[in-house]
């Protein structure tokens, strides 16, 4: 095995380490939580990961976007996370798309994965990307933060998690996100889906809700 994950041995065994090799995630969205998600998955060891977004870093994404510098101000935030990928595991075959999640982008993102990891920021979107996961029959790692909030949940295939979450009268509010909400946020996402793919234990529904303000945990069935 490659010295690299001489380090990720024992938390996790050598065939589920070489499991994770074989698998293929679509990474929706590369900014705050996205960014981090890429960074954790790569260093996991996966074999091969979709990104996808279509917007440029601007000065207000410094809070709290990994891939965001003061370098990369002005640059497609999936172009960046393809760098990033090709200097922290060049042996992973990463494609960056700058591109929108739409109806029409996600059929051929989603094709072949073997989970979505959402790192949205809109309602809509999320809806898109889990409507389009049930088709395809792949499993969805729901990621959402907010102030000092991080919530992540697996879903699968032709449950009704989002439309629990967010029934039809939801109003999307602007909400302010901290640097450490993100990165816990993506480590809660990443630790589900490695969990759900190497086949330990993983409940279907269970949402994870962390206040780090009040370093509470709470977690609801939907």
């Amino acid at each position: 095995m490659d010295e690299r994950f001489a380090r990720s041995l024992g938390a996790l065994e050598e065939e589920e380490l070489a499991a994770l090799r074989g698998k293929k995630l679509l990474i929706a969205g590369c900014g705050g939580l996205g960014g981090y998600l890429a960074e954790y998955l790569l260093r996991l060891g996966v074999g091969e990961l979709v990104a996808a977004d279509p917007e440029r870093f601007e000065r207000t994404n410094l809070n709290r976007q990994l891939l965001c510098t003061e370098e990369s101000l002005g640059r497609y935030k999936a172009a960046a996370a393809a760098a990033r990928a090709a200097a922290v595991a060049p042996d992973c075959r990463f494609t960056g798309h700058i591109c929108r999640l739409d109806e029409k982008a996600l059929p051929g993102l989603l094709r072949g994965c073997d989970a979505a990891l959402d790192a949205l920021d809109d309602v809509e979107s999320r809806r898109l990307l889990k409507a389009e996961c049930d088709r395809q029959g792949i499993p969805y790692v729901f990621g959402a933060v907010g102030g000092w909030v991080a919530q992540a949940a697996l879903s699968l295939p032709g449950d009704a998690f989002l439309d629990r979450l967010y029934p039809p009268d939801y109003a999307q509010e602007e909400r302010s996100v901290l640097p450490f909400t993100c990165s816990l946020g993506a480590a809660l996402q990443a630790a589900l889906c490695a969990r759900y793919l190497c086949g330990r234990g993983v409940e279907p529904g269970r949402l994870y809700s962390f206040d780090l303000e009040r370093m509470d945990l709470q977690q609801v069935m939907l």
